[in-house]
């Protein structure tokens, strides 16, 4: 009796094994489960980066509001006859006089064929 109960535990045994650590067992399923949700966080997130850069492209479609905006922040762009002033955070030390260079005018270029003036 004792020997048929161990030969069935070992059967059932050998009838579960590809259930749970088999190539499509159980801890397979929940390692796939894990991957699953771990790609589906990572794209909502990309869908919110997609939407917002949906709605900025519409943005720059539409108006000048952010076309202006973007010229502004992104490449420093200032409309004619306004004033650039620069705040340095705290703390910074400010540049010498002797530091920031003066503005020359430019030369004027040289015409081909002539002789330089002395």
């Amino acid at each position: 009796m004792r020997l048929l109960f161990l030969v069935l535990l070992m059967l059932v045994g050998l009838i579960q094994y590809p259930l749970w650590v088999g190539k499509g067992g159980w801890f397979k399923v929940w390692e796939y489960q894990r991957e699953v949700a771990a790609q589906r966080e990572t794209n909502e997130g990309l869908r919110a980066r997609n939407a917002a850069l949906e709605a900025e492209v519409r943005d720059l479609d539409s108006g000048t509001g952010a076309l202006e905006e973007r010229a502004r922040g992104d490449l420093g762009m200032m409309r004619e006859g306004e004033v650039f002033v620069h705040v340095l955070p705290p703390g910074t030390p400010l540049p010498s006089a002797n530091a920031v260079p003066q503005a020359t005018a430019p030369k004027p270029a040289a015409r081909a064929g002539s002789a330089p003036r002395r």
